[in-house]
């Protein structure tokens, strides 16, 4: 047995990573924690009162474990607002569709997010962006919660392990949705999943869990080979059927479009990797321009879910090509090579 199947009690070395903005689903995560591996949510946008009744849902769905996911808050994005301008800027698509521009709203507060998952106490918590504090690391291991930390550079890595998480995501720049760099900007913090994974092995004496462009067996057993405790897989997830994802973003993903992917921060404010589509290509100028998250993220809510595939965030990593339609159970025994391919 591994150490991450230690830890957790898994029966394969296969994380299934969280998704945000609406595409995680309890039926994905129990689906995968049943099946022997760490089912994920990802919760960063739900309010706690969700938070705790998130957690109750997977308890009753699973008595495996699972790991529900919170971002950690850039202190620079705490007072991001968007001007009349960066309203302006989108208002050809507000006119468009027929939408309102929305009215500003606070983002939900980390602090009493992590408050009400620390209550529940699902038997994991994985975090995204930056280092947990210490006051929550140190109640997640009086309550017996293993903590997963996320890191794209070997930096990072070094200042998860000695800030006292159990597990590291080393997250490579093939890897779907948002880039969670926090040490360096992200331009400075891309590292190719296969380059990085046998650099944090070096540095940290923590379970390594590999991310970002792994999707099929050969990457499994590539990451394994290189150091890597175990392996987190996104976007093969993604377009299982008991996923969350909407019929539109999973066309493209499982399309030829999904050759291409695209890192761009017009959809939320933070960097992510997406398949590119008309409303990214049409507002390429302004990639540095946008208000940073959480601000662009809500001007762009609207125009994501009312302007279908050609404005909708269509996160993808970088090995879509290799995933197919199936159920999670069947794609877990593939990835943990109990099935052929």
């Amino acid at each position: 047995m591994g150490r991450l199947e230690g830890l957790l009690g898994l029966d394969h070395p296969v994380v299934q990573g969280p998704f945000g903005g609406g595409l995680s689903s309890v039926a994905l995560a129990a689906a995968v924690s049943n099946a022997g591996g760490l089912g994920s949510y990802g919760g960063h946008i739900l309010p706690p009162d969700r938070l705790t009744a998130l957690v109750a849902e997977l308890k009753a769905a699973t008595d495996r474990s699972f790991a529900v996911n919170l971002w950690v808050p850039h202190p620079e994005e705490k007072d991001a607002v968007a001007t009349q301008a960066d309203v302006e800027r989108l208002r050809p698509y507000y006119d468009a569709l027929g939408l309102t521009p929305p009215t500003p709203s606070p983002a939900p507060d980390f602090t009493e997010q992590a408050a009400a998952l620390l209550d529940a106490a699902p038997p994991a918590i994985s975090f995204v962006m930056g280092v947990p504090p210490a006051d929550v690391l140190a109640e997640a291991r009086r309550k017996g919660i293993v903590t997963i930390g996320t890191a794209t550079t070997v930096d990072e890595a070094v200042a998860l392990e000695a800030a006292g998480l159990d597990a590291i995501v080393a997250s490579g720049s093939d890897a779907g949705g948002h880039r969670g760099a926090f040490l360096r900007p992200v331009r400075e913090s891309l590292v190719g999943t296969f380059s990085l994974i046998p650099q944090v092995a070096d540095k940290v004496s923590v379970p390594v869990i590999a991310a970002g462009g792994i999707a099929d067996r050969r990457g499994v057993v590539a990451a394994l080979a290189l150091g890597a405790d175990a392996v987190q897989v996104g976007t093969g997830f993604l377009v299982t059927e008991e996923s969350a994802v909407g019929e539109a973003h999973l066309r493209a993903l499982l399309g030829d479009e999904a050759r291409v992917t695209v890192l761009t921060r017009l959809f939320s404010g933070r960097t992510a990797r997406a398949i590119p589509n008309t409303f990214v290509r049409e507002m390429a100028a302004f990639e540095d321009v946008v208000p940073p998250y959480p601000a662009q993220n809500q001007l762009m809510l609207p125009i994501r879910r009312a302007g279908g595939a050609e404005h909708a965030n269509l996160w993808s990593g970088q090995a879509a090509p290799l995933v197919r339609r199936r159920k999670a159970a069947a794609y877990l025994s593939d990835l943990a090579g109990l099935t052929a391919e």
